[in-house]
């Protein structure tokens, strides 16, 4: 039988994994009697940590919400899966000071192994650049806006805010990270419609909304923010002819890149954005498809200049 301090740790170990446990699964995991678990569990609560029970046969323990937040174990791969993870968000515009302040207190407390072990996968692994980049500097997202827009999705409490400078209240229901940006995906209680909105675009005001009943989305709201972001979530916005069907465009594009939609001559249209000219001008340019652009006008300006760039590329 393990020490009463080891056992007590692995006992605690136990709680934090999953939701709850009967008192005879805790015993045959630690080794010990039902009587140990229970004097255990005194002795957790005696150090401030509050286990929830419920007495009688079949009786169950859960580790409960208290004033002081017990020590987090971790075995090795999930301390080395957190510490990646957390690496990667010093990465993610908003989260490069709390990722990396969160990252050095959790190596500090590591054993000698496993701060060798992360500085192994560290220095024989690197990321290839994403291929979706752009020349526009990632938004900057508040982790506290965020925070709040994940409370209202959870108590259904509708959202009074600015948005792009506009007035406006939304049911918010579900966040939804995509291309390096964060969407709401939101309801207008006045009209009924459905709508992405960039999380960087909005501005919440306080107090909010009343409280809403919410209703069955109509669909895949992580489908539905892809598709709907390329009409409504980008800074620069393109509607462009394709000298081709939308059956020919639709192969040869990634579907997160926009819409397609038909024309009855036979051709088609493609509905795209990005934030900058440049961005727009490069998918639309991986098409390998004539084309015709129109608008908006910094497009159009930048085809014409890249037009030339290539024209004074090639040999007379």
């Amino acid at each position: 039988m393990a020490s009463t301090s080891a056992r007590m740790l692995a006992l605690l170990g136990l709680l934090q994994s999953r939701a709850d446990w009967s008192g005879a699964e805790l015993a045959e995991r630690l080794d010990v009697t039902d009587r140990t678990v229970r004097n255990d569990v005194a002795r957790l609560r005696e150090l401030g940590y509050p286990v929830d029970a419920v007495r009688g046969p079949g009786g169950r323990y859960r580790l409960g919400a208290g004033a002081r937040l017990p020590p987090l174990l971790l075995d090795d791969a999930e301390a080395v899966a957190v510490a990646v993870g957390l690496r990667a968000a010093t990465g993610t515009a908003g989260f490069e000071l709390s990722g990396a302040s969160a990252l050095a207190k959790l190596e500090q407390v590591m054993p000698d192994r496993l701060r060798r072990r992360l500085a192994a996968l560290r220095s024989a692994s690197t990321a290839g650049p994403a291929n979706t980049d752009s020349n526009v500097e990632d938004p900057v997202v508040d982790p506290d806006t965020l925070s709040a827009l994940a409370d209202a999705v959870r108590d259904h409490q509708r959202l009074r805010c600015f948005y792009r400078d506009e007035p406006l209240e939304l049911e918010p229901y579900r966040l939804v990270a995509w291309q390096r940006r964060w969407f709401l995906v939101g309801r207008d209680p006045t009209t009924g419609e459905w709508a992405p909105y960039r999380v960087d675009w909005l501005v919440l005001r306080v107090p909010g909304g009343r409280r809403f009943t919410p209703i069955d989305f109509p669909g895949d709201m992580t489908d539905f923010v892809v598709r709907e972001v390329a009409r409504t979530g980008w800074a620069v916005h393109a509607r462009v002819v394709v000298e081709a069907s939308a059956d020919e465009v639709l192969r040869r594009i990634n579907p997160t890149v926009g819409t397609v939609e038909p024309l009855p001559d036979g051709r088609s249209v493609l509905v795209t954005g990005g934030d900058s000219p440049e961005v727009v001008a490069v998918w639309i340019g991986m098409l390998g498809l004539d084309f015709h652009v129109t608008d908006p006008p910094e497009l159009v300006s930048h085809l014409r200049v890249l037009a030339e760039r290539y024209a004074r590329a090639t040999p007379d």
